[in-house]
């Protein structure tokens, strides 16, 4: 791709302009230019001639830009409703993440324990059992759960040129979701609970150890969660 169509990319991704729209448009503009390029070669025009001859009959970069970014039907839904991406959309996803791991675990204490009151603390198996495998694969996508869904925010930020304002406000409700989590499975403590589990977030322990051992908690997770997008967004800066 002619480094113009480059530079128009960046432009479009910085204004608003959806991936799939930018990669439409200049998948158009390079099959244009191409033609164009032909056209003058075969005028008698060297092909360094051609190329800058057919860029100048395919119009400025300006123009081209203002034909994407005034229409608001290619704006990616991150800069039309940023609060519902970084807001509300992140939550939801680790919710449903963890009404997997809530089903999970309990497949797994209806298959391997199914006498047991909980879950937590009654598998006495050897530890290259595969019941013991099952429990620890649940318990590190639990805990890996949110680190994940904010690796997409960051990926989702980072293809959309996006501003750091947004995404950290995701990933500090990320963050703070999955600190809180707490998971609940017992026959006799939770017995009206869907398969007696039972999770909730959101709130700290009563103690000030607690509400500590939350929040750096939460700093860890977001740190995680946002090493992949600052490391992107260091590497923006330094090729600047």
């Amino acid at each position: 791709m002619a480094k113009p169509l480059n530079e128009l990319r960046e432009r479009l991704l910085r204004a608003g302009v959806a991936p799939r729209h930018t990669r439409r448009y200049l998948t158009e503009l390079a099959d244009h230019l191409a033609d164009l390029t032909a056209e003058e070669e075969r005028a008698g025009r060297s092909r360094e001639d051609a190329e800058s001859a057919a860029l100048g009959r395919l119009g400025a970069i300006d123009d081209l830009a203002r034909a994407m970014i005034e229409k608001r039907q290619f704006q990616s839904w991150c800069v039309r409703a940023p609060w519902a991406m970084f807001g509300l959309a992140p939550l939801l996803v680790l919710a449903g993440a963890y009404f997997f791991a809530c089903l999970y675990l309990w497949c797994g204490w209806n298959i391997f324990l199914p006498g047991a009151d909980t879950p937590f603390g009654s598998l006495a198996a050897p530890i290259y059992s595969f019941a013991n495998i099952y429990f620890q694969a649940g318990k590190s996508y639990y805990f890996s759960a949110p680190i994940l869904v904010g690796w997409t925010i960051g990926l989702v930020a980072a293809r959309q040129r996006l501003t750091v304002v947004w995404p950290t406000v995701g990933l500090a409700l990320i963050a703070w979701m999955g600190a809180t989590a707490q998971i609940h499975a017992s026959r006799t403590a939770i017995p009206r609970g869907l398969g007696h589990v039972s999770m909730k977030f959101f709130t700290l322990g009563p103690s000030g150890q607690s509400i500590s051992d939350g929040l750096l908690h939460a700093l860890a997770i977001f740190t995680l969660a946002a090493l992949p997008y600052l490391i992107w967004r260091l590497q923006r800066a330094i090729a600047a």
